[in-house]
C-alpha cells in the first residue's frame, strides 16, 4: 500500500480518539523509523506488508486505549526524546510550564536543583539541558522508574544523579537553590482515573491521600530544611487545588507564593520562595 493511502486509512481507523491524525503519524514514523517530514515528502512510498502488519497490531492496541507513548516506548518533552514505560507517568506538555518557571527563577551562575519523584527524568533532564553548569539531582521511589531515568540521562549525555528513595529522605544534609516536583495529586475517587491514558499509568504516581494533597503537604513541610535562603519550591498540582496548595506553602513559611496557569489556562504550578530560617 502507498504511504499516502495507509496514512489516510490509519487516521480513519483511529477516528474518535483525541488526536487521530497525530496518533496515526506518530505510529507510522515509529514503524517506518522515519521523521514526520518523510510522510509528506514520500507519499508514493510503498510500505512493506510486514510493516503494515505491525501497524495493524499497534492500531488495535491504540483503539483499546493504550497510550501512544507506550506503543512507541518514547515521548518528546522539552525537545528531548525520552524513553517511557508503564512504570512512570507519561510526560505531558503542561509540565513544561514548571520547567519554564524554574528557569526563570534560578540564580545566575551554577545552582543546585533537585527534582522529586522524577519518573522519566523529564523535569530534571530539561533543566540540565538548559543549564549544564548546574548540579541537578533527581529522586525516585520506584526502582524501575529510577533505572529508566538513568537510562534517559545516559542516552542524552546529561549528568543528572538519580537517587532512590521517598521524596527528600535520600538528601540528608544537602541544600538546594530550588526544589521542583510533579507529585501525585489526584484524589482516589476522581472519575478521571478510569479515563484516557491514566488507566495505563501507575496509580502510585497519580493518587495521593487527603484529597490529593498529602504528598504536597509532605514536600512543603520538609523542603525548608533543604533550601538555601531565597531558594524556591515549585510543584505541579490539579487545576482545582491552587488555593489549597498556596495555603500549604504559606503555612510552611514560604513567601511570594503564586500560581501559574498551564497552556490550557488552568491553574497548574504553585511556587514559593523560602526566606531563610531566621525569618520563618
Amino acid at each position: 500500500m502507498l504511504l499516502s493511502e495507509l496514512r489516510a486509512e490509519l487516521r480513519e481507523q483511529l477516528a474518535g480518539g483525541e488526536s487521530p491524525a497525530l496518533d496515526a503519524d506518530v505510529l507510522l514514523c515509529h514503524v517506518l523509523n522515519k521523521p514526520r517530514s518523510f510522510l509528506l515528502a514520500w507519499p508514493e512510498y510503498e510500505v512493506p506488508a510486514q510493516q503494515q502488519d505491525t501497524l495493524s497490531q499497534l492500531v488495535a492496541r491504540r483503539q483499546a486505549g493504550e497510550p501512544v507513548a507506550h506503543l512507541t516506548g518514547q515521548r518528546e518533552f522539552w525537545s528531548l526524546m525520552l524513553e517511557v514505560s508503564p512504570d512512570t507517568l507519561i510526560p505531558r506538555p503542561d509540565t513544561e510550564v514548571l520547567v519554564e518557571a524554574a528557569l526563570a527563577r534560578l540564580p545566575e551562575g551554577p545552582a543546585r536543583v533537585v527534582d522529586l519523584g522524577t519518573g522519566t527524568g523529564a523535569i530534571a533532564l530539561s533543566l540540565k539541558s538548559e543549564r549544564p553548569l548546574d548540579t541537578v539531582l533527581a529522586v525516585e521511589f520506584n526502582l524501575q522508574a529510577a533505572a529508566l531515568a538513568r537510562r534517559n540521562a545516559a542516552r542524552l549525555g546529561l549528568e543528572v544523579e538519580v537517587r532512590e528513595g521517598s521524596w527528600l529522605a535520600p538528601l540528608t544534609g544537602l541544600t538546594f537553590d530550588m526544589i521542583v516536583s510533579n507529585p501525585p495529586y489526584i484524589d482516589a475517587t476522581d472519575p478521571h482515573l478510569a479515563q484516557g491514558d491514566v488507566r495505563f499509568e501507575p496509580l502510585s504516581a497519580l493518587v495521593a491521600e487527603d484529597q490529593g494533597l498529602a504528598d504536597i503537604r509532605h514536600i512543603a513541610s520538609r523542603a525548608p530544611a533543604h533550601l538555601v535562603a531565597g531558594g524556591w519550591l515549585l510543584v505541579e498540582h490539579g487545576w482545582q487545588q491552587s488555593e489549597a496548595v498556596q495555603s500549604i506553602f504559606i503555612d510552611n513559611g514560604f513567601e511570594q507564593v503564586t500560581t501559574l496557569r498551564d497552556y490550557g489556562g488552568q491553574d497548574r504550578v504553585t511556587l514559593g520562595r523560602w526566606p531563610g530560617r531566621e525569618h520563618a
